[in-house]
Order: structure tokens, then sequence, then C-alpha cells
């Protein structure tokens, strides 16, 4: 291998340490090697910094493990005031490398690749860009539980006898809610009843709503049906706010929103999510098959004696 950086430093990251080998010395040359052993802990990963710092490395590489990275990454992206170059390599690349990794310690490994120009960055967007993914993901998760939660709810009454998912398209809808609501103070609804409640179009299936619901539950039933939809209440109000934060960064996106937005079968959620996931600097983006490939919509070409597996990973994994 040919080096061509005189000062670099690679990163073997832990959940309670990290471990950074710095390599100084003239390029043609056998460099000093410095390990040093840093907790994870803020004050640690600060003294990390000050000590690169002072030692003028520039350059930086780690492995993409896990979510640990990711606050040595947070404080390290500020050092030279933001000019630090953060290599994020994806560990397989580094076993694709000509070498024995288990020759030398992983952090002597990595900073040996990183001294020869060998290990290829991931993508990492910017913090106002990260802030943002992590709002899309977690509205994400919080819809999906809501969904799960939906689904907890439709089951326990099916289990009671109420059989409303099978006239009413959406049981949480204005109508389903009603009755709902009704049956975790009463436990049971009459027709008379019935008819107060079911509103808009759901009245054409008045008839069938009616039998639907000529049920009974008892005390333990309505509690816990009144436990369900508390909870779902919950996650309601949870991802309103969510969504509040959401939009207050999606403020100075605007324009670029609008342009994703008017991309045939993308509504506003799937441009915000697009966003959140590259960025608004394509730049990073060698080629159209680069982003993609790094979205995972590329397969692998694993081909063995003329045939090819169907089931072939993505070139590249997301971060």
């Amino acid at each position: 291998m040919q080096d061509i950086l005189e000062t670099c430093c690679g990163l073997d990251v832990h959940k309670d340490t990290v471990v950074a080998c710095l390599l100084k010395g003239n390029i043609g040359e056998e460099p000093t090697k410095t390990i040093r052993t840093f907790s994870t802990l803020l004050p640690g990963l600060d003294e990390l910094k000050a000590w690169l710092e002072a030692e003028n490395c520039r350059h930086v590489a780690m492995e993409s493990t896990g979510v640990y990275w990711q606050p040595v990454y947070n404080v390290l992206e500020e050092a030279f005031d933001g000019s630090m170059v953060l290599i994020v390599a994806n560990a397989r690349h580094m076993k694709n490398v000509p070498g024995k990794k288990t020759d030398m310690k992983d952090a002597e490994w990595i900073a040996t690749l990183l001294r020869a120009g060998l290990l290829e960055g991931s993508f990492i967007p910017s913090k106002p860009i990260r802030e943002l993914r992590n709002l899309t993901r977690y509205r994400k998760s919080i819809i999906e539980e809501i969904a799960s939660q939906k689904n907890r709810i439709e089951k326990h009454l099916q289990s009671c006898g109420f059989k409303l998912s099978t006239f009413l398209t959406d049981i949480f809808g204005v109508s389903g809610r009603a009755i709902m609501d009704h049956l975790c103070r009463h436990g049971k609804i009459s027709a008379r009843e019935v008819e107060t409640l079911v509103k808009g179009r759901a009245k054409s299936k008045l008839q069938e709503i009616k039998q639907a619901v000529n049920g009974k539950m008892d005390v333990h039933q309505r509690e816990f049906l009144k436990l369900l939809l508390g909870w779902l209440d919950q996650h309601y109000e949870h991802l309103r706010l969510v969504e509040q934060k959401l939009e207050e960064k999606l403020n100075q996106y605007q324009r670029q929103l609008e342009q994703l937005d008017g991309i045939p079968g993308i509504d506003k959620t799937a441009a915000a999510a697009i966003l959140a996931e590259i960025g608004i600097d394509m730049s990073r983006f060698k080629t159209a098959e680069h982003i993609c490939s790094w979205a995972g919509l590329s397969p692998g070409n694993n081909e063995s004696a003329g045939k090819k597996s169907p089931l072939a990973p993505p070139t590249v994994t997301p971060i």
C-alpha cells in the first residue's frame, strides 16, 4: 500500500471506549504510532477532539458500528472549525481490502488504510438534515405503533362480538369512535342510540351497523377498551407534537419540498422523507447510479458459474 497522508488517525469505536491510533510520518517512511483510549462519555470525546487538534490530525476514519459512531462523529465534526475530514467507512469494505485484519489492532488497521487512501466514506448528511431525518423516521415509527394499536382495538371488539369493521371502512372515524366511546361507558348500545351516533355516509349502512353492535361487554372488557383507546389518543397527541416540530424544520426547505411534491406519486409526507434521507446537496453522489446504490435499490452482482443469485444483496447498505 502506498501512503498519501502524513498524519491520520483510525478509531475503533466501542460502546464505552474509543481506541485511537495516530500515525504520523513523512510519506514513504515508517510512521510513528501512538495509541490512546478514550471514554465515549462527553468529557472523553472532548479530550479526543483536543488531542487530535493538538496533533494537527485533520483526517480521521472509523467503522460504521451500529449507533456508537454517531456521538463520536457529532463531536469531531466541529474540530478545526468544521474542516476535519471524517470518514465513516463500511466495515464490509475494510474486509475486502487486501491484508490480514487480524494481524494488527483494529484502530491501527483503520489508520493504515486511511493513510494509504483506501477507505471510501459513507454518505453522512449535514447536521440539519440529520435532525430532520430523526424526526421523519420517528414519525414513521409512531404511525406504525398507532396502526398496531388500531389492530389491537379491532381484535378486542371482535372478541367481544362487535363487528364494526364489517360495515365501517374506518372504525376510528367519527361514527366508529363515537360508538366505541359509548361502549366504554355502558358496555352495550341500543338501536336508537346507534342512530344518534352514526354520521355522514355511514348512515347508508345504518341497519347493518345496528346488527354489528348487538353485543355486550362486561366491566373488564369495557375498562380494557378504555385503556386501549386512551393509549391511542396519547399517541395521536404525541404524533401531533412531532409533526409540529417537523414542520418547523421543513420551513427552510420549502422550495425543495415543492419540487419533490411535483413528482407524480410523491406527496408532502414522502417528499419530507426523501429530503431527510438524501439531503439537498446532490454533489455528494457522483451519478444517479450511485444514489440508487446507496438507497439499496441496486441489486448486487452475485454471479457464479454463469448463474446469478436471485437474492443478491444491495451493493451498499445505507447508514
